[in-house]
């Protein structure tokens, strides 16, 4: 097994199914079929191929594995491939959640349908290649190309204002990526190599790793979205189809956590513990400022985009608060949170589908035509606002106690984003599922069809599982995450010996 290219493999397959799907001929019934069902067995095969990368994993490394390398661009850049504790789950996530967005537009999308498909297989091979990605312009093009699918697929499939939506997801993206791109140049030009590997051993200036910080910052900033560079996102939601929202709440969003926890922690431990008082700063913000803007949302897809801000602000804490219970805690809330959010902006699309809305006031007493939906929409409702024995409460509790160890004033503060999140969800859900049914256009709303079931149930489960039973997640990422925080810790305890010795 250590002999097979197993990355490459994963990451590349879906492109196997944009070859079949550019094959099938014509614009009929059939081949509408035909170019559904492919793209859905493109996307479990991967799947099931990402779950061999699961088993042949060993837990106890702390460093990368599976590590592939050839020589690409005259030998001064490397094709170099290979995964971590941390990488790992969110490979694994990206390869659960695409047969579930491919499921989600069996019916949704009419129109373009190859096109469509070809988007999301391409936009699956470039994520699953940020995660995998062992060399600082590898990774890079792979950030930034997915960009290109997903702006088509909210520009072309999308609500009304699609364009709108579309171009400015794109500008914020692209401008704050640029500026690492001026800081992957300038670490070229001081170590003289893009291999992450080699990066992370060597030491940057104190004043350098200052700017380079920043430039990561501003596109990881953008891309988690942590506010005030937050306002992309809610019109990416509102206007981008079902799957595409899945994918933006479950996946795009977690590449900002993951290059904190990739680069700024281990690259730049200094400008890491010096900026963390302003990531604080900014997570509480986003934490109490997006649940109370929640609130006041009349659209369901917007009120939970605004919902997704609020705990990345958990994340961005918990990675910053740079203890085992902080990192560990943000690695499960992204994980969980693209389990959790995924689901509710599929449950979104099941009445979506239906009723051609999602105004709040549109709906109301659904748990009398449809109780299997009621039923399944709390469960998910109930991860979000983070109950014990959900998978939200897990993630949140200990991005809590980390911030706790850090700064007791932050998690006091973030706290209060917990009580604010419950007042949000349990509204909305009181406000849809409960009540009289007065609306006269929900009287012959069918509940959950058996498509709908096959794609909730597995996330239901996996939801009540991870909230019982976190160690899956907990123990891959554990021995990467202390390797992490112990370079990061030796750092700054290093330059705290040199300036002791200076002052003397």
């Amino acid at each position: 097994m250590t002999d097979w290219p197993i990355l490459s493999l994963i990451t590349f397959l879906p492109l196997v199914g944009v070859f079949f799907l550019l094959m099938i001929r014509g614009e009929d019934e059939a081949s509408l079929g035909n170019i559904r069902h492919v793209a859905l067995w493109t996307t479990v095969v991967t799947f099931v191929v990402s779950l061999v990368l699961w088993a042949k994993f060993d837990f106890d490394n702390p460093g990368f594995q599976f590590v592939e390398q050839a020589e690409w661009l005259g030998g001064s850049v490397t094709y170099k491939m290979g995964v971590d504790g941390i990488s790992t789950p969110f490979i694994i996530l990206t390869a659960f959640l695409m047969p579930f967005c491919i499921l989600a537009s069996w019916r949704s999308i009419m129109v373009r349908v190859r096109e469509y498909m070809i988007a999301f297989l391409v936009l699956e091979t470039l994520m699953i290649g940020v995660f995998c990605a062992l060399d600082l312009v590898l990774f890079y093009l792979f950030f930034e190309g997915g960009l290109i699918p997903m702006f088509l697929i909210i520009g072309i499939w999308g609500g009304k204002r699609r364009v709108y939506a579309s171009f400015k997801f794109f500008l914020y993206t692209l401008l704050g990526s640029l500026l690492m791109l001026v800081g992957i140049l300038a670490m070229y030009g001081t170590a003289g190599t893009t291999d992450i590997q080699a990066l992370l051993a060597y030491k940057f200036p104190a004043g350098m790793q200052t700017w380079l910080w920043l430039g990561f910052f501003a596109s990881f900033a953008v891309k988690m979205p942590m506010w005030p560079v937050h306002t992309w996102l809610p019109d990416a939601h509102v206007e981008a189809p079902t799957a595409g929202s899945v994918i933006l709440a479950g996946i795009l969003l977690k590449m900002g956590g993951y290059g904190f926890l990739r680069f700024s922690l281990p690259m730049f431990p200094l400008a890491s513990e010096y900026f963390a008082p302003f990531v604080f700063t900014l997570s509480i913000v986003a934490i109490i400022y997006t649940s109370l803007v929640a609130l006041m949302q009349e659209d369901v897809k917007k009120l939970i985009a605004y919902s997704s801000v609020a705990h990345m602000g958990f994340v961005t804490m918990g990675i910053f608060a740079m203890n085992p219970q902080g990192v560990q805690g943000a690695v499960f809330q992204m994980v969980s949170h693209g389990i959790v959010s995924g689901a509710l902006f599929l449950c979104v699309g099941v009445v979506y589908d239906r009723m051609h809305t999602r105004e709040i006031a549109a709906f109301g007493g659904l748990v009398n035509r449809m109780p299997w939906y009621a039923a399944v929409f709390m469960v998910f409702t109930m991860a979000n606002v983070g109950l014990p024995g959900t998978s939200g409460f897990v993630g949140e509790f200990l991005t809590l106690i980390g911030a706790f160890k850090a700064n007791t004033w932050v998690a006091f503060f973030a706290t209060t984003g917990v009580i604010l999140s419950a007042g949000y969800a349990l509204w909305l859900y009181r406000k849809v599922i409960f009540g009289e049914m007065t609306k006269p256009a929900l009287e012959g709303i069918p509940d959950l069809n058996r498509r709908e079931v096959a794609i909730l149930a597995p996330l239901v489960i996996l939801t009540v599982l991870f909230g019982v039973w976190p160690a899956p997640v907990l123990d891959m990422s554990a021995a990467s995450v202390d390797g992490i925080l112990n370079q990061t810790q030796a750092a700054i305890e290093a330059a705290g010996k040199t300036a002791e010795a200076v002052g003397r």
